[in-house]
């Protein structure tokens, strides 16, 4: 009993959901999936005659051939070659964050450099493909400096946006603190803009997937781009197709590993939790 003689609130929380909530949950998200690829087989196995089906071949005969592609190692080759460009890549990216945390925190710094950043910045990566071949050849070079240019640009600009919006507040406490300015900066403004440091990762590695895979197309020996167009001059347009779901499966994958990230080391924050 409470001091005014009423017994004290209980607020009982509401059980959490359960497996078989669960399960039923994931199913139903995958109704429009398998929808999807019912229809896909309907048309390609009934729909279409025995020439076209080779435009559009059923999941079925997909399926059998990345299971081949999968036991001969080809696929597993492939993707592994596209993987290391893209992590080869990334690491020279993170170039941007340094770059990103100097153009956000120190306006004459900024002032000098913005203007050659929003010149290339909006110029699309493929758009150096030509330039790339001439300067480094056909090869992995030339296939991470595209890939580069796709991942740098987006971890660029959200570093620069997440410095600029830190709390005032948060600066004023730490220098009245008697802190010195790089302990501010690299104890304060860095990590509090690291919830969208983060963010422009996870956006940089997709455009940067979907830019390896076209440079993959025209000026590469290897990977799951040269798999594609190898397939394509030979009418494989089920490789072709094997190909296109694979590059789709691992940017989830890459997508879902920083989101991972992002909720085991900023559980305070909610770009963490989307």
């Amino acid at each position: 009993m409470s001091a005014l003689g009423t017994p004290p609130l209980r607020v009982s929380l509401p059980p959490p959901p359960g497996i078989g909530w669960r399960v039923a949950h994931r199913v139903r998200s995958l109704l429009l999936p398998l929808l999807v690829l019912a229809t896909w087989q309907f048309v390609s196995a009934r729909v279409l005659n025995e020439t076209t089906r080779i435009l559009l071949p059923p999941p079925s005969v997909v399926a059998a051939t990345a299971w081949d592609l999968i036991v001969s190692g080809e696929l597993v080759h492939q993707l592994s070659a596209s993987l290391r460009r893209e992590f080869v890549a990334f690491l020279w990216a993170l170039m941007a964050i340094p770059l990103g945390v100097a153009m956000g925190w120190w306006k004459a710094f900024n002032e000098q450099v913005d203007p050659l950043v929003e010149i290339l910045r909006p110029i699309p990566p493929l758009a150096w493909i030509p330039l790339s071949i001439l300067w480094f050849g056909v090869g992995d070079l030339q296939n991470e400096f595209i890939i580069l240019l796709g991942i740098f640009f987006p971890i660029l600009l959200n570093t620069m946006g997440g410095v600029r919006v830190v709390d005032p507040n948060l600066v004023r406490a730490a220098r009245c603190l008697g802190s010195s300015e790089w302990t501010v900066l690299s104890r304060v403004v860095v990590l509090a803009a690291l919830p969208q440091i983060v963010t422009g990762i996870r956006i940089g590695l997709g455009v940067g997937w979907m830019a390896l895979v076209a440079a993959e197309l025209v000026g590469a020996n290897s990977g799951l781009g040269f798999m594609i167009n190898d397939a394509r001059t030979i009418l494989r347009t089920d490789i072709v197709i094997v190909g296109m779901i694979t590059i789709g499966l691992v940017g989830l994958a890459l997508d879902s590993i920083v989101r991972l990230m992002m909720a085991a080391l900023m559980p305070w924050s909610r770009l963490a939790q989307r």
